[in-house]
């Protein structure tokens, strides 16, 4: 029998691309957890995140509310943005929930988030870097410095250099047991199966496959990159791209790479994805063994992509599909099996996760419920896709994009429109927005 109250496993990665999900590389299953999900649940093959980067993407699905409304638009890693949002966190302690929070911490609201919910178990960073130093594995930092790279990103009307993630790929010389993630997930499963005397809610935010791209064995060798399936334009900017692109920071992160290095940072990259959905099955298997499965809820999602090279470009901060749309999985209770391919957004994810829970709606939320469709299979109802980008630490590069069905558009208040049909041309190749034929729909 189903509990009435459900308990609630939600899983973040990072970085971890839409299609991930069923993907084989060099005749290896990349995201088996992820798999496994779909396979028991629904799953949204155009889900969206509304920020193609960290702190604000993640803000928003916390909150439900659009980053222009949380005040988070940026990397505001301290928070002096932030409004004051109710995160779902609060919403479930309040509900009498046991909150756990297990992983990176980029959830930035006024009062900050441990202010507002005294979680049964919040584990970090820190608490990784302690577990190391305890086993004598000591990080060479100096070393990591050769894993960045400067660029220069607008901040406001002027540019200034700063040191981001690179392409390099390299072996972490440890047991793939102490790496961050499978750390996390291990806490998490031991969660799990801890005792509870009510519902809970934990919410793992994994850090993988987020470069810098160092990965334990097995995972560093586990994608032979000769044997990669690579998209057709790897490396290969689209031919009617705005002009300003290539001063963006994902362009000039990826300039001066070889299809033989990008088919490394492949490797790597789906190593680390392996890596973290293996964890993330030991999480899922402490559940059923705890007897849990069939009274939990349970979600998948990311932040937002990655380009992997696409477009000439490298990490996210652009709307193309591999930056912007995200992988979407829930499964639990009353939850058909089904795939869906409507656009959603993430911040649907809110409303839809307190009605499954039963909890009242929040009339600020600026999603929409997707519970018709994950209990009765009714097609979510025809509407925009909102996303935006407006700078990495600071405001600078600005874009705003609307989806609609299979048309997606992109403004830039310093340079050309965008405008791509993803039906017909799902790499993005073909920049419409300037063939008079469709200047009414981009007006639109």
């Amino acid at each position: 029998m189903s509990r009435s109250v459900p308990h609630l496993v939600f899983v973040m990665c990072d970085h971890q691309r839409a299609d991930s999900l069923g993907m084989m590389q060099a005749g290896v299953e990349v995201a088996p957890a992820l798999n496994g999900l779909a396979a028991r649940g629904t799953a949204f093959t155009r889900a969206y995140s509304t920020c193609p980067l960290c702190v604000p993407a993640r803000t928003a699905l916390a909150t439900g509310r659009y980053p222009t409304a949380t005040g988070v638009i940026t990397n505001d890693w301290r928070g002096d943005s932030a409004r004051d949002c109710t995160p779902i966190h609060q919403l479930l302690y309040e509900a009498g929930w046991e909150v756990a929070h297990i992983g990176v911490h980029h959830v930035r609201v006024r009062p900050e988030l441990r202010e507002r919910v005294p979680f049964a178990l919040w584990v970090d960073q820190a608490d990784h870097r302690e577990y190391l130093e305890e086993r004598g594995v000591v990080e060479d930092k100096a070393a990591l410095s050769a894993f960045r790279r400067p660029v220069r990103e607008r901040h406001g009307d002027v540019f200034e250099v700063k040191p981001y993630s690179n392409t390099r790929t390299a072996v972490w010389p440890h047991p793939a047991e102490s790496f961050l993630d499978r750390y996390w997930c291990r806490r998490a499963a031991e969660f799990v199966r801890a005792k509870h005397d009510r519902p809970f809610a934990l919410f793992l935010y994994l850090w993988a496959p987020h470069p810098p791209l160092r990965v334990p064995e097995p995972y560093a060798s586990m994608f032979d990159p000769e044997r990669l399936e690579l998209p057709a334009n790897v490396g290969v900017p689209s031919p009617g791209e705005p002009a300003g692109r290539r001063l963006g920071i994902a362009a000039q992160l990826a300039e001066g790479v070889s299809d033989a290095e990008w088919r490394r940072v492949w490797a790597a990259h789906l190593g680390l994805v392996r890596l973290a959905h293996d964890g993330i099955g030991e999480v899922l298997r402490a559940v059923d063994e705890s007897g849990l499965g069939d009274d939990t809820l349970t979600v998948f999602t990311v932040d937002h992509g990655e380009h992997l090279g696409q477009h000439g470009m490298y990490q996210k901060m652009e709307m193309y599909e591999q930056a912007l749309r995200i992988p979407l999985v829930l499964a639990g209770p009353q939850i058909r099996t089904q795939r869906v391919d409507q656009p959603v957004s993430h911040l649907d994810v809110l409303p839809t996760l307190l009605e499954l829970l039963g909890l009242a709606g929040m009339p600020e939320a600026d999603g929409r419920s997707l519970v018709p469709c994950l209990r009765e299979g009714i097609p979510p109802s025809p509407r925009p896709v909102f996303a935006q980008y407006s700078g990495n630490p600071a405001a600078g590069d600005m874009r705003r994009c609307i989806l609609r069905e299979r048309w997606k558009a992109v403004f830039d208040p310093r340079d050309t429109a965008e405008l791509y049909d993803l039906e017909a041309d799902p790499l993005e190749m073909e920049n419409l927005a300037a063939d008079p034929k469709w200047k009414t729909l981009l007006a639109e």
